[in-house]
């Protein structure tokens, strides 16, 4: 199982918020470059970098992610707000993944045309989920889409690489969503990344016995409450 930090951005600063509320915003630094190479550092198998306020609509960290990129080797998957074909193709010379959200359930015909032209490999699906039920733009929007069937309908355009959050759990360190995950990493063909919720070392040890394919740390990480290292010689 993969261990890989996240990185989430505002306004250049690395940030965390609570349940994906703008309005509960933590700052964690002020250089993004030097949080990279630190996790890079401590054994991270890959970094998550999140650009929320694209996620958002209020601006772009694509500068910084672009400083990132350059400064670090280990692969770097880029999230956040990416639904301009242009950036996509840009950033995926650049980077080893690329998540997409809201993109994936609101312009299927580019999705497809993504999938032919970079691969199953190179796109990862963000399923934000509260409870079951597929959101969009930065979490703020309900779809009334159902998780599973929402994953089943891109097994069947041949995606395979998804990013799974609950976001009632996620900047809460109140555990990590099992059900959901296993539920999604039960479908054949999926390498599920789990994210949301993780408090501690027990909760790395349970995603990984529902065979997920990497976890995100993200507040517990920054809070002190789990290591890189420790994370990595569960898995």
């Amino acid at each position: 199982m993969k261990i890989i930090p996240a990185i989430d951005l505002m306004n250049g600063q690395v940030v965390r918020l609570y349940k994906g509320d703008p309005k509960q915003k933590t700052v964690y630094g002020d250089n993004p470059v030097d949080i990279a190479k630190k996790w890079e550092s401590a054994g991270a198998d890959m970094l998550h970098l999140v650009d929320l306020d694209a996620t958002l609509g209020i601006g772009s960290n694509l500068d910084v992610i672009k400083k990132i990129l350059d400064s670090i080797s280990i692969p770097v998957e880029v999230a956040g707000g990416l639904r301009d074909k242009s950036i996509i193709m840009d950033l995926s010379k650049i980077s080893e993944r690329i998540v997409l959200g809201t993109l994936a359930f609101k312009n299927k015909p580019l999705l497809k045309s993504l999938l032919s032209e970079l691969g199953t490999e190179k796109i990862v699906i963000s399923v934000d989920h509260k409870d079951g039920e597929i959101v969009i733009y930065g979490w703020q929007k309900d779809t009334g889409i159902k998780l599973i069937d929402a994953i089943n309908e891109f097994l069947e355009m041949g995606f395979t690489e998804f990013l799974l959050t609950n976001v009632s759990r996620d900047g809460t360190m109140n555990g990590p969503d099992l059900e959901f995950l296993e539920q999604a990493c039960n479908l054949d063909k999926t390498h599920v990344i789990a994210s949301g919720g993780i408090s501690n070392i027990l909760d790395i040890s349970h995603v990984k016995e529902k065979n997920a394919y990497g976890v995100i740390l993200g507040k517990a990480l920054y809070e002190n409450k789990i290591s890189i290292e420790g994370a990595k010689e569960l898995v």
